[in-house]
């Protein structure tokens, strides 16, 4: 297990730590302002009001948003010990400054950079109190784990021409969505094009990312559709590779998959499955479905037709992979230009950075009297007191 990041000597991980003043200096005042225009959240939820309908002919591209009845389900309420729990684990990470560079023992220490700071949003915190049970030493221990992972992996290198020759026969194609607008990543182990490598599980944490670009405001989970039809006994992954896979998706991406759907097992998937069963955490197991009826969830108009649906798609390489590069960059540009907007903070609200039709945390703040003034620096003075108090109870 890697170092514990750079932080006080108060930040021990207790209940009491988000009511000290000091806890909440840099979490709330982050050297910005907060956004004063709504257009770009508003239009982004007309759009997503109008929904997504298929053009005539074959579609070669991945699909922008939802259907109009696609909704994403409202988030449950914390309770008055889960927001103490949020507070301290978010009056913690604010004090980071820096971070362990590999999972090593002992491993030198790099500042924080921005975008890293970025990740820890709202959302992401409460992912990991929920995938630790609530545990916020745990919470804290693999939030600091995760980013030092990715740095060590080099997971923000990986560049759409590095991973292109994985993906030339599409056997990953993010592609519609569900019900609840997950957005559906489809798996087809059957199109492995090329020999087991590091590439290949880099191949899934990057499009792992990516998919994460193309939910709508107010999702914050994936549907997997996985297809084994034509998976040779060759192309089904080595148990070794299996648990580092499930290292990525639930110890890196913990609470990010909403649903699993496997379908068209042969039988040596089946003991594949029995084989690596105990790697995969209860939670993980609930979401995963075996040869359902698709259809059932996911809009047929969304739902690729060699999965059973009536979207006529076919996978183009150039075509696609152009497409998807050029949708990604477009909505990180507009997530980082939101959150910057926003007072580069951490613990801000992903349905605002999505472009939802919500506020900033730093606009929250100020609005709930939290923001008084600027001091003789020029910074925004706190109330810290009032922002221990009520900084966990806002919502989106």
């Amino acid at each position: 297990m890697a170092e514990a990041p750079v932080i006080s000597a108060s930040a021990a991980a207790t209940p009491s730590a988000p009511s000290r003043a000091e806890s909440f200096t840099s979490a709330i005042s982050q050297n910005g302002t907060p956004a004063t225009s709504t257009q770009s959240t508003s239009a982004g939820a007309e759009q997503e009001e109008v929904g997504w309908t298929a053009p005539a002919g074959t579609l070669k591209v991945p699909i922008p948003r939802p259907s109009a009845t696609s909704k994403p389900p409202k988030p449950a309420e914390l309770s008055a010990e889960q927001e103490v729990k949020y507070a301290t684990v978010f009056a913690q990470v604010s004090q980071w400054t820096s971070l362990p560079t590999t999972t090593l023992k002992g491993a030198a220490s790099a500042p924080v950079q921005d975008h890293e700071r970025m990740f820890l949003t709202h959302e992401c915190i409460l992912r990991y109190l929920r995938a630790t049970k609530w545990s916020t030493a745990n919470a804290l221990k693999r939030l600091q784990s995760t980013l030092s992972w990715r740095r060590e992996y080099g997971a923000d290198t990986f560049t759409f021409d590095y991973i292109s020759p994985e993906n030339e026969t599409g056997k990953q194609i993010i592609l519609g969505y569900d019900n609840d607008a997950r957005p559906c990543l489809y798996l087809s182990p059957g199109k492995q094009n090329t020999k087991m490598s590091d590439r290949q599980i880099h191949h899934l944490c990057f499009m792992l990312d990516h998919v994460i670009d193309m939910m709508p405001p107010g999702q914050e989970t994936t549907a997997l559709l996985i297809n084994f039809s034509g998976a040779a006994g060759g192309s089904v992954p080595s148990v070794g590779q299996a648990r580092a896979v499930l290292n990525i998706l639930q110890g890196h991406n913990p609470e990010r998959l909403g649903r699993a759907l496997i379908s068209q097992l042969p039988w040596y998937v089946n003991i594949f499955f029995k084989a690596i069963a105990g790697f995969i955490d209860p939670v993980t197991k609930e979401k995963m479905k075996f040869n359902e009826d698709l259809r059932q969830y996911v809009p047929p108009e969304q739902l690729w037709n060699q999965a059973t649906g009536d979207l006529d798609f076919e996978y183009d390489h150039a075509v696609y992979w152009k497409a998807l590069q050029e949708e990604c960059e477009k909505r990180r540009k507009a997530y980082r230009e939101r959150w910057e907007s926003g007072g580069k903070r951490i613990g801000e609200f992903e349905e605002y950075l999505r472009g939802g039709d919500a506020k900033s945390l730093g606009q929250k703040l100020d609005e709930a009297g939290k923001l008084e003034g600027v001091d003789a620096e020029g910074k925004e003075k706190v109330d810290v007191d009032l922002a221990a108090a009520e900084v966990a109870k806002l919502t989106v």
